[in-house]
């Protein structure tokens, strides 16, 4: 676990939240998620504890999707855990709902859970150490309407009113759509013309499980946004990888944001890992002027001239002989400072280098303790016989493609 004052010596946070999402309650005792929900519980307080200049953790948000199904069992365990785990005298918690707790009984049963279990509104306004915090909750599976409007227009209003240059934290369960990593498939536009008018907000966002270490998950255009993960199984945004949107190793998930700002407004994220107990080496994210759009630095032009990806000289592809085909094996290529998003393989015919099998699959890039290796199985058809060419190439998160290129020669 990491001190929280490792990073930022000279940074004095005024304010912390922890922010979880996508946690997904299940009925039965041995629940994983809230495992890990209760070791991220011990670890936001562990990171709290040792920063000598300020050691509270001021509340925690839940952006939706709390529990599975909606049913009265995954309340209870949801609430045991959080009554257990929380210094009510200190830390205020703040869950917004989405399809998942209307799942089972519908809207107006899922908000009665709420008061009943948890003892808050489904909307809610906090203000804490001169900072203000805005959470809605859906209403139609992740859709809005005017009540959710209203309500964030008027609490939106009184934090500009009182300081435009202070960091205004905004909770939503689904993403606003063409922001963050995961709002392709997993976004909700309806918000947008509204936060729009306010470039201080924070907005903390899930629905998509996409990885909070994926430098797409935050984004700054009118506002800055940052996705919030899950503890419960990932899912990505991009739809050409072998499997499709979920790795094979997607349930090894278990992530949330640890955030502070100082009395300038100053703000950082960590992104936090529950797997490994510690920040990701991404992180922190600093967002030194969040009112200020000038001052972004987490915006599209991060896809102009981005960093090229490389294998060390020297390195080579391995290809071994299977049953159904072939199994390459290479070390993983380099970034300075990011790492790698996913790997193209090809496979040609020598002789006329005609493509018979080309695959892309995940570097495991969302894991913290990524593997070195890189190991992929491919599949080829029975009539695939002779001389073969495998090439792999790199790809990182900005269409940046490695200068290099693997190339190894097998036989079938």
């Amino acid at each position: 676990m990491i001190n929280s004052e490792s990073n930022l010596k000279d940074f004095i946070p005024k304010v912390r939240f922890a922010v979880f999402s996508d946690v997904h309650t299940r009925k039965n005792a041995d629940c994983v998620q809230l495992e890990r929900l209760k070791t991220g519980l011990e670890d936001a307080y562990y990171f709290a504890r040792s920063n000598k200049k300020y050691k509270k953790l001021d509340a925690l948000f839940f952006d939706g999707d709390f529990v599975d199904s909606g049913a009265e069992e995954e309340f209870e365990n949801f609430t045991e855990v959080i009554k257990n785990h929380v210094d009510k005298n200190e830390t205020s918690v703040v869950c917004n709902m989405a399809s998942h707790e209307y799942g089972a009984e519908g809207k107006e049963k899922a908000e009665e859970k709420l008061r009943r279990y948890l003892k808050q509104e489904p909307n809610r306004h906090l203000k804490i150490n001169g900072f203000h915090f805005i959470s809605v909750s859906c209403e139609n599976h992740c859709r809005f309407s005017d009540v959710q409007f209203d309500f964030a227009r008027k609490y939106l209003d009184e934090a500009f009113e009182e300081n435009p240059k202070k960091p205004i934290f905004f909770f939503q369960h689904p993403h606003i759509t063409g922001t963050v990593y995961g709002s392709v498939l997993w976004g909700d536009e309806d918000f947008y013309p509204i936060l729009m008018n306010y470039p201080q907000v924070v907005d903390f966002s899930g629905h998509s499980h996409a990885p909070i270490n994926d430098p797409r998950s935050i984004y700054q255009k009118y506002f800055t946004l940052h996705g919030t993960g899950t503890l419960s199984h990932l899912a990505q945004d991009e739809f050409d990888k072998e499997g499709g949107i979920h790795p094979s190793d997607n349930k090894t998930a278990a992530q949330f944001l640890i955030v502070e700002a100082d009395e300038n407004g100053k703000t950082v994220i960590y992104p936090y890992d529950i797997i490994t107990r510690k920040v990701f080496d991404c992180g922190p994210r600093v967002i030194e002027r969040p009112w200020d759009i000038s001052s972004y630095i987490y915006t599209d032009e991060r896809y102009k001239n981005p960093e090229t990806p490389y294998f060390d000289d020297g390195e080579k592809i391995n290809v071994e002989k299977t049953e159904n085909g072939i199994k390459v094996s290479f070390k993983q290529a380099k970034s300075k400072s990011e790492r790698i998003n996913f790997y193209i393989v090809t496979v040609k015919r020598a002789e006329d280098n005609a493509v018979v099998r080309r695959i892309s699959f995940w570097s495991d890039y969302y894991l913290n303790d990524m593997p070195e290796t890189v190991e992929k199985d491919i599949t080829l058809g029975k009539n695939i016989k002779g001389k073969l060419i495998v090439e792999a190439e790199a790809e990182g998160f900005w269409h940046n493609v490695s200068s290099d290129k693997l190339s190894a020669e097998t036989e079938i």
